[in-house]
C-alpha cells in the first residue's frame, strides 16, 4: 500500500490515474443501480424491463395503489434495520452524503452510509415513489472514492477531489453526459473550480460514461433536438422564464419542508407515514402515471412531442404533488430529475401562454429545454452543470446561450430570495449550518483545546497583592490565571496591574481578577472563540474543564488569528495546487 501512496502524494498524475480507474467502477455501479431500479419496476408493476414506468398506461389501478403503499412499509423496515445497525456501532448522526462529507469531514464517508443510502434510493424509486436515483448515484460514487482514498491515506485536499470525481462520474454515467457530471462534481461536491481538480474529475467522468455506454446503460439519457439558429429576441423571454423557474423552485423546496413537518405531526409513526405517502402517489398515478418514479420516459415525451395545454398543466401539477409527498413522507431520493421534468413542462406552459398573448409565440421545444435547465439550476444549485446538460442534450450552442442566460437569472433569484439549493436546504432543516461543499470542517477542528498554551502560570486568588508581587516579579510574565481554594478558575490578571503603585498591597489578589465569568471550553471551535473575543474585547481567555472548572490552558486572540490565517493559506494552496 505504501508503494501506491508515494506517487499519489507527489503529483497530479497518480491521482488522475486513480480517478480513471475509479471511473470504471463508478460507471458500472451507476449502470447496476439503474438496472436494479428498472428490474423492480418490472417485478412490481408488471411492465417490460425496457419500458418507462412514467409512461406505462396499462398498469391495473390496484397495482398503482398497492405497490407504492406496501413499498413504503417495506422501506420503513429497511430503515429500521439500518437504524439498529448504526445504533450498535454507536452512530446517531444521519448518513453522510458527499456534500456534507466534503464540507465538514474532509471527504471521509463511512462505507455503511453509502450502501444504506444507495439501497434506500433504489428501493424508493423501484416501488414508484416520485424520487430520482441521482442522490444514490452520487452517494455510491462519492462513497467508493472516499473508501479508496482513505485506504490509500490521501491528504485531505486530494481526498475531497477524489470524492468529487466519484460523484461526477456517477452523474455523468447516469445521463450519458460527462461535462454535466464533471461540473456537478465541481459545483456541488467539491464546492469550487480549481485547475488541479480538473484533470481527475474529468478523467473519472469520461471513463464512467464510456463504461456505462459499453454496458449499454443509456436508458436514462436525455435526448432532444433544437434549432441551430436562435432569434436574439428570445433572450429576454429566456431570462423571464429563468426568473419564474427560480420562484417556482423556491416554492417547491419550501413545500417539501412544509409537507414533511405536517406529515410528521399528523402521522408520527414512520411506517404509517411512508405507507400513506405511497398511497397518495399511487392515487395520483391513477390520474397520470407521470407521478411514478423519476419520470425519465415522461421527460423524453415532453421534449420531443407536442401536447395540449391542459395535458401539460395536469402533468405539471401531478408531478409536483407526487414529488412533494414522496420526499415529505420519507422516501429516499432527491428532486434532481423531477426538477428537470417540472422545468420542461413549465417551459411548455410558458410557451403556450405567450402563444396566446403574442401569436405564434416561441418554439415550445426551445422553451422546454430552457425551462428544464433553469428549474434544475434553481433546485439543484449547479447552473453550469445544467447549462452543459442542455448542450449535451441538444448539441446546439445557440440554445446553450439561451440556457446560460436563464440559469444565471434563476440562480440569482434563488440565491437572493432563498439562499439554499435543495441539498443545503435539507441540511438547514436538520440543523447543519453549511451552504455548499466548500471545506469548512477544518475550522471546527481548530478548537480551543488544540490551540491553547498549556504552560500557563496559575496562582491562588486568596494570596495578597504583596505575596503575589514577591512570587511573580514585574516582567516575569504578562498575565496569570487565578484559581480559588478548590482550584476552580477565578479569573485572569495582567501582572503589570498587580504591581501598580495605587493598588493596596494587603488586598487579596482575587479582587483584581478579570473575566472570572468568561472562559472557553476545550471543544470550543475557532469561529465561536473569535465571537467570544470580539464580544468581550479581551486579548486572552482561559480554557477550563467544563465539569471541574479547573484551568487547562490559555488562548490568546493573536494566536487564534495567526493559526486561523495559516490554515486558510494552507487550504488555498491545496486548492491551487501549490501545496
Amino acid at each position: 500500500m505504501q508503494i501506491l501512496r508515494r506517487p499519489l502524494r507527489r503529483g497530479e498524475v497518480g491521482l488522475v490515474v486513480l480517478s480513471t480507474l475509479l471511473g470504471v467502477a463508478v460507471g458500472a455501479i451507476a449502470w447496476g443501480m439503474g438496472t436494479a431500479a428498472r428490474a423492480l419496476h418490472s417485478l412490481f408493476f408488471g411492465i417490460a424491463l425496457d419500458d418507462a414506468l412514467s409512461l406505462a398506461a396499462s398498469i391495473p389501478p390496484w397495482r398503482l395503489l398497492l405497490v407504492p403503499m406496501l413499498g413504503g412499509v417495506l422501506l420503513h423496515l429497511l430503515n429500521e434495520a439500518i437504524r439498529r445497525s448504526r445504533a450498535t456501532q454507536g452512530r446517531s448522526h444521519p448518513p453522510l452524503d458527499p456534500i456534507e462529507a466534503n464540507a465538514l469531514h474532509g471527504g471521509r464517508m463511512p462505507m455503511g452510509d453509502t450502501v444504506s443510502v444507495a439501497a434506500q434510493t433504489v428501493l424508493s424509486n423501484g416501488v414508484g415513489a416520485s424520487v430520482g436515483l441521482e442522490a444514490g448515484y452520487a452517494q455510491a460514487g462519492g462513497g467508493l472514492a472516499s473508501r479508496i482514498g482513505s485506504l490509500l491515506a490521501l491528504p485531505r485536499g486530494q481526498l475531497r477531489v477524489l470524492v468529487g470525481a466519484g460523484a461526477a462520474g456517477a452523474i455523468g454515467a447516469a445521463f450519458d453526459a460527462p461535462l454535466t457530471g464533471a461540473f456537478y462534481g465541481f459545483e456541488l461536491v467539491i464546492g469550487s473550480y480549481a485547475i488541479p481538480a480538473l484533470f481527475p474529475v474529468v478523467a473519472c467522468a469520461v471513463t464512467a460514461v464510456v463504461t456505462a455506454r459499453w454496458l449499454e446503460g443509456l436508458t436514462y439519457a436525455v435526448v432532444a433536438t433544437a434549432p441551430d439558429v436562435i432569434d436574439p429576441g428570445l433572450y429576454p423571454l429566456a431570462m423571464l422564464l429563468g426568473a419564474l423557474a427560480g420562484i417556482m423552485g423556491i416554492l417547491l423546496m419550501r413545500g417539501v419542508g412544509v409537507v414533511e413537518a405536517g406529515l410528521a405531526r399528523a402521522l408520527p409513526s414512520g411506517w404509517i407515514r411512508l405507507g400513506f405517502g405511497g398511497m397518495c402517489v399511487g392515487a395520483l398515478a391513477v390520474a397520470a402515471p407521470v407521478s411514478l418514479s423519476a419520470g425519465h420516459g415522461a421527460l423524453h415525451v415532453a421534449l420531443v412531442t407536442e401536447m395540449g395545454v391542459q395535458a401539460v398543466a395536469l402533468l405539471f401539477l401531478v408531478k409536483g404533488a407526487a414529488s412533494l409527498i414522496s420526499v415529505g413522507s420519507g422516501f429516499r431520493g432527491g428532486l434532481f430529475f423531477a426538477s428537470l421534468l417540472l422545468g420542461a413542462l413549465g417551459g411548455k406552459l410558458f410557451a403556450a401562454l405567450l402563444a396566446v398573448l403574442m401569436p405564434p409565440g416561441p418554439d415550445p421545444m426551445v422553451m422546454a429545454i430552457v425551462g428544464m435547465s433553469a428549474f434544475g439550476a434553481a433546485v439543484i444549485g449547479a447552473p453550469l452543470a445544467m447549462t452543459f446538460l442542455a448542450l449535451e442534450t441538444t448539441g446546439s450552442l445557440a440554445v446553450t446561450g439561451l440556457v446560460l442566460a436563464s440559469v444565471a437569472v434563476s440562480g440569482l433569484i434563488v440565491r437572493r430570495l432563498f439562499g439554499y439549493n435543495f441539498a443545503s436546504w435539507r441540511f438547514h432543516l436538520r440543523g447543519e449550518a453549511i451552504l455548499s461543499a466548500h471545506d469548512v470542517g477544518w475550522v471546527d477542528a481548530l478548537t480551543a483545546g488544540r490551540l491553547m498554551r498549556r504552560d500557563v502560570l496559575v496562582m491562588p486568588a486568596t494570596m495578597t497583592v504583596r505575596e503575589f508581587r514577591a512570587a511573580v516579579p514585574l516582567g516575569s510574565a504578562r498575565r496569570v490565571v487565578l484559581a480559588d481554594a478548590a482550584s476552580r478558575y477565578a479569573g485572569l490578571l495582567p501582572v503589570a496591574e498587580a504591581h501598580a503603585l495605587e493598588v493596596d498591597a494587603a488586598a487579596p489578589i482575587g479582587s483584581l481578577a478579570r473575566r472570572a465569568e468568561t472562559a472557553l471550553l476545550p471543544e470550543t471551535g475557532a469561529r465561536a472563540a473569535m465571537a467570544v473575543f470580539a464580544a468581550t474585547g479581551t486579548e486572552a481567555l482561559a480554557v477550563i474543564d467544563p465539569e471541574t472548572r479547573r484551568v487547562l490552558g490559555l488562548l490568546t486572540e493573536a494566536r487564534l488569528l495567526r493559526r486561523f490565517g495559516e490554515e486558510v493559506e494552507r487550504r488555498r494552496r491545496e486548492e491551487s495546487g501549490l501545496a
